[in-house]
């Protein structure tokens, strides 16, 4: 089996990484996930949270994403973001436009009365600000 695999990071707007990779730990909507060479094929959600990838040679890279899928093989992770920064581009300002977004979906959802849709945007701006606070961001 090999050492290394192939990751790829894009987002609608641009290619993020792509690089040779040990390991990647993905925020997956049903919990956390570790894809090292040799898994078996997957394809997930994700939920917004921190990407970290452990590169060939021993680096590592955060990146925060907010939602999107990531398929695994045993050759690679492949990652569709919606939206992805890295870490060191994320300000307090982006953080609170990331809550904002979701609490205007929590109150769309409430409007629409549906507990799903409800329980759904419930999370989701649950996940952004925790998203924020692993970083040392607060949104408040």
């Amino acid at each position: 089996m090999a050492d290394t695999m192939q990751f790829d990071l894009v987002s609608p707007e641009r290619r993020l990484a792509s690089v040779q990779a040990r390991e990647v730990r993905i925020p997956g909507a049903d919990g956390d996930l570790t894809a090292m060479p040799g898994h078996a094929p997957l394809i997930t959600t994700l939920r917004p949270g921190i990407l970290h990838i452990v590169k060939a040679d021993g680096a590592t890279d955060d990146y925060a994403v907010t939602g999107g899928f990531a398929e695994i093989s045993e050759a690679g992770v492949s990652l569709l973001a919606e939206e992805s920064l890295h870490v060191s581009e994320v300000t307090p300002e982006i953080v609170k436009g990331y809550v904002a977004r979701a609490e205007e979906q929590l109150r769309a959802a409430k409007e629409n009365g549906s507990h799903d849709v409800v329980d759904d945007a419930t999370k989701l701006l649950a996940d952004m600000v925790a998203m924020g606070d692993h970083m040392g961001i607060s949104s408040r």
